[in-house]
């Protein structure tokens, strides 16, 4: 998570009403939800997914890949926009989803191009299959829905590319960094206010 969102979800204050059981079961139901599209990508992508350099692996297009391009962030958004539910900062959830909608497109903007510059042809059918953020929104050049079927066209790579032990020990960071959130927002609403 951003710091300045860590923070801002710590120093807010819950004020005096009662916590409700639906928001906050919902806001970790919403949380699970990310972290379980974050795993199901990661499962298909593999370490890749973790690299901070302009290195590329083959284009993966099965599992959660085959339905939109952008698991990963779309995981990361709802991840977040879960603890902000569950922190009982409703306002602060709507925030959260638009700046990491806003910073993802950014990034996605430039990993396109990249992607386009080092695929070509395969990743530019690969974008007229499959949407970049909403399943089932997209249309092909010609008009046509995309089929989104969850495959791998690409021969090379297995339709899952980590098992689940590595899938797991690959987002640890992340399982850890959602533990020590809710541990922390657990000190917040039971011992803080």
């Amino acid at each position: 998570m951003p710091i300045p969102f860590a923070l801002a979800l710590l120093l807010t204050p819950v004020g005096e009403n009662p916590v409700s059981p639906f928001i906050v079961f919902g806001g970790v139901a919403v949380t699970l939800l990310g972290e379980v599209i974050r795993l199901w990508g990661v499962h298909h992508i593999g370490a890749i997914s973790r690299t901070r350099t302009d290195r590329l692996g083959p284009l993966i297009d099965s599992g959660p890949f085959a339905i939109v391009r952008n698991p990963l962030y779309i995981g990361n958004i709802g991840l977040w926009v879960g603890v902000a539910l569950t922190a009982r900062l409703l306002w602060m959830a709507p925030i959260i989803a638009l700046l990491l909608a806003a910073e993802y497109h950014a990034i996605v903007k430039w990993e396109e191009q990249l992607l386009l510059s080092r695929l070509g042809e395969p990743y530019r059918d690969y974008t007229t299959r499959v949407p970049r953020w909403i399943p089932g929104s997209h249309r092909g050049a010609r008009g046509e829905r995309g089929t989104n079927q969850v495959r791998s066209a690409n021969s090379a790579v297995p339709a899952a590319a980590f098992s689940w032990k590595e899938t797991l020990f690959s987002e640890r960071g992340t399982l850890v960094a959602i533990a020590a959130g809710y541990v922390l927002l657990w000190l917040k609403l039971t011992t803080w206010n």
